[in-house]
């Protein structure tokens, strides 16, 4: 009855939508953009059910164009098979509004205003290693919001170039709703949530900022740095070059707090060690001598203070 009762709706299951998303590379399946609707590819009057691989995304142009009988049914079924974001990887750029003299970011519960004062005005609310993973460039009433976000493996799977967004496809979701941009890793695991507030304002109360082994968590009220435990809220700086400075910097950079130096090790090394151990200890390994071909058997030993033994 349940699932009756899904297909007599028109409102489309979220997990349905999620693998829809997924498949067609989150964003329209023929232009790439990431504001779309999602379209039964067959009428919902004939089909009055909602099924992942039968709906793709179109964008509001093509989504009308389709409507009105000038998007053939085979043009979308093709784009629907081989999706636009889906062919390179990343998806298309889509410009964000931004503009004015003054700026404010809003990161867990700190703020960074900043007003322009001419050609080379910059802030960089967080910089690890030398590079600004947000930033913000004003000049002559242009304001150029620049962000990029790695995954765990120090991959780029988030860009905002001078107010030009684009993303890898690689992420397990990603969504645009409104003013909302969400990154997810897993289910109910968030890489990055912003919310675009034009045109001079962008609020962060939810992400992982990842770069170098470093993990900046951003919570609604707070800023946590995982490799040291540091927190940090209720912060301000105006007309302030940096914030959160992370990491070496070649140009010495002025901010709220700044870390030269933060471990990058966040394995727990102790319970390594002792797998390690443990493993070792009920090994053997057999290797032949190069040049003399006798069989040598190392016998490890869990307690690596002692020589380990071997017989030729």
């Amino acid at each position: 009855m349940a699932k009756n009762q899904e297909c007599n709706s028109r409102n489309i299951p979220l997990p349905i939508q999620r693998k829809i998303r997924q498949r067609c590379g989150f964003g329209c399946v023929i232009c790439g953009l990431p504001l779309y609707e999602y379209e039964h590819m067959e009428e919902w009057a004939k089909v009055k059910c909602h099924v992942a691989d039968d709906i793709t995304l179109l964008c509001d142009q093509h989504h009308r164009e389709k409507t009105a009988g000038l998007l053939p049914k085979e043009v979308m079924r093709e784009a629907n098979r081989s999706p636009f974001n889906l062919r390179d990887g990343v998806s298309k750029p889509y410009n964000l509004y931004f503009s004015g003299k003054t700026a404010k970011i809003e990161i867990g519960g700190n703020s960074f205003t900043c007003e322009d004062h001419g050609y080379g005005t910059a802030m960089a609310p967080i910089s690890v290693d030398d590079g600004p993973l947000l930033g913000l460039i004003m000049a002559d009433g242009h304001l150029l919001l620049n962000l990029v976000i790695f995954d765990e493996f120090n991959t780029p799977v988030l860009h905002i170039k001078n107010n030009q967004l684009y993303y890898s496809t690689d992420p397990w979701d990603i969504q645009l709703v409104g003013t909302k941009l969400s990154v997810r890793e897993a289910h109910r695991k968030i890489l990055i949530e912003i919310d675009f507030q034009p045109p001079n304002k962008v609020v962060i109360n939810r992400g992982r900022f990842l770069r170098n082994g470093v993990e900046i968590l951003v919570r609604p009220t707070n800023i946590l740095i995982t490799n040291n435990s540091g927190l940090i809220s209720r912060n301000h700086a105006h007309n302030c070059f940096g914030g959160l400075v992370i990491g070496h910097h070649d140009k010495q950079i002025g901010g709220f707090l700044v870390l030269p130096n933060v471990s990058r090790y966040l394995g727990d090394r102790a319970e390594a060690l002792k797998f390690e151990r443990e493993e070792m200890a009920k090994s053997k390994l057999t290797i032949i001598h190069p040049t003399t071909d006798v069989s040598i058997e190392l016998q490890f030993q869990a307690d690596f203070a002692t020589p380990l033994s071997y017989k030729m």
